[in-house]
């Protein structure tokens, strides 16, 4: 398995970032090939951070520039910085 994180910084409304994501991000990542599952956290103070699960790198790395192009075209009043992203193979799980 695969896993991309990514962390907004300087959230203006997180309540609106949320909705957003479940409305409009959560089913694009249902459609990415090896889709395991999907996290959006808030962490409070402007924080929010995302976790996409795949079966392979493919699809990470297919999340991410999903992520980048929803962001870009959907939530950009909402994400004003870039994100930190990470990502890379699950060693462990439980």
């Amino acid at each position: 398995m695969y896993a991309a994180v990514r962390r907004y910084e300087g959230v203006t409304d997180s309540a609106e970032a949320a909705r957003l994501v479940n409305e409009g991000f959560v089913p694009l990542m249902r459609q990415v090939s090896g889709f395991v599952a999907y996290y959006w956290i808030d962490t409070g103070d402007g924080v929010m951070v995302s976790t996409s699960v795949f079966q392979d790198q493919a699809g990470a790395d297919e999340s991410v520039s999903r992520a980048a192009d929803f962001v870009r075209d959907n939530l950009a009043s909402l994400l004003p910085n870039p994100p930190q992203v990470m990502a890379g193979e699950v060693v462990a799980s439980a």
